[in-house]
């Protein structure tokens, strides 16, 4: 894209005609992160279609709304960080914080070789939220999140590694 523009008339147009977009992110190939996915700009419109119960697993349409929301509060910290400092952050801001580095290193990042299915994809979705606090989660219902993420809770795991 000419300087990174994403509102340029070919990339733009483009989503309209593929029905989604995915953007690279040039920071997080800086990080290490392949493939470098921007999440919060991407989008698909056929998303919804074809994922929940049925499809993909009942608690897709959730999780993947509850990822978005934590990671955007992960990154908006990110810049808040950078004037005030981390430690002026409170707890449960440092959690949100943490979130958005394990689910770029955990869920975004893969393996060059990596297969992952959504069922495995969705379970990670569900390890990486249960760091943040129950009640920050409100995208997701108690139901899955008794279903899905309390296994995950108090429980080591792969995300502990960040």
């Amino acid at each position: 894209m000419p300087g990174d523009d994403i509102t340029h008339p070919i990339p733009d147009l483009s989503g309209y005609i593929t029905e989604g977009q995915i953007i690279v992110s040039r920071d997080l190939q800086r990080k290490g992160i392949y493939p470098p996915i921007d999440v919060l700009p991407s989008l698909s419109r056929l998303m919804s279609k074809g994922i929940g119960k049925g499809r993909t697993r009942e608690d897709h349409k959730s999780v993947s709304d509850q990822l978005y929301a934590a990671y955007a509060e992960g990154k908006d910290l990110r810049g808040l960080v950078s004037i005030v400092g981390k430690e002026s952050l409170s707890e449960s801001d440092k959690l949100f914080l943490e979130f958005a580095d394990a689910f770029e290193k955990k869920y975004v990042a893969q393996k060059t070789n990596e297969n992952r299915k959504i069922e495995d994809s969705l379970d990670l979705a569900w390890e990486i939220l249960s760091k943040l606090p129950e009640e920050k989660l409100l995208r997701v219902s108690d139901e899955l999140i008794e279903k899905y993420m309390r296994r995950f809770k108090n429980a080591p795991n792969k995300t502990d590694e960040i």
